[in-house]
């Protein structure tokens, strides 16, 4: 009599189906986030047993004209470090849910336009008045723009009708965004969110580029 074949193990569920879902949730979530996304392409990172377990190796996103919080991006591409999820939700058909915190690198453009539209706003006005008075010795800010690789801050001073300008030089420092007047006078360091650094920050091609990392917190 032949022996019994010992029986095989049960495999994974599918990596694709469970992706797939992982996906769409992870899209919903980020819209959920944002104020508009114009478009969004998001690569994910794991194999079906550990997604089972609540674990994503990774994700990596490229996003194209993205309002978050008021700032208009031009582009946004961001890699993450593990994530830990709940698919047991989505696999009933509710929304994704994060566990922990998870970190994120990458990088994040800015027109000039994009610029001046966000500091116009009401969340963003004192910010964009302080960065006058620091760069140019009054406010309101009445313009901005990058003009080849310098951003160039205006204002216009009670009874005068001609905007003062000063052309900028942006770099990173100590995490934050530091904005330089070329001329060597006045220096502006922009408060940040401790959750994130800045790493890199240049103009080139019309933009205004920021490296960094950042910790997001379900």
């Amino acid at each position: 009599m032949g022996t019994i074949p010992p029986t095989p193990a049960e495999p994974p569920p599918p990596a694709g189906p469970l992706l797939g879902l992982l996906s769409r949730g992870l899209e919903l979530w980020l819209r959920q986030q944002c104020e508009a996304i114009e478009r969004l392409d998001i690569q994910l990172q794991g194999s079906a047993a550990q997604l089972v377990l609540g674990r994503l190796e990774g994700v990596r996103l490229l996003a194209r004209r993205v309002v978050f919080r008021k700032l208009r991006f031009d582009r946004v591409e961001l890699r993450s470090g593990p994530i830990q999820i709940r698919t047991g939700g989505l696999l009933r058909g509710q929304s994704l849910r994060l566990e922990q915190p998870f970190a994120l690198q990458g990088t994040v453009a800015f027109t000039g336009d994009d610029l001046g539209r966000s500091l116009a706003t009401p969340e963003w006005r004192s910010l964009a008045d302080g960065l006058a008075e620091e760069i140019l010795g009054l406010s309101p800010l009445s313009g901005l723009r990058i003009q080849e690789e310098r951003l160039v801050l205006s204002a216009t001073g009670a009874g005068s009708p001609t905007p003062v300008e000063l052309a900028t030089d942006v770099e990173a420092v100590a995490g934050r965004l530091e904005l330089r007047s070329v001329d060597g006078g006045p220096v502006a360091r922009l408060p940040m969110d401790p959750s994130i650094r800045i790493e890199r920050a240049f103009l080139a091609a019309g933009l205004l580029q920021l490296e960094g990392e950042a910790l997001v917190s379900p």
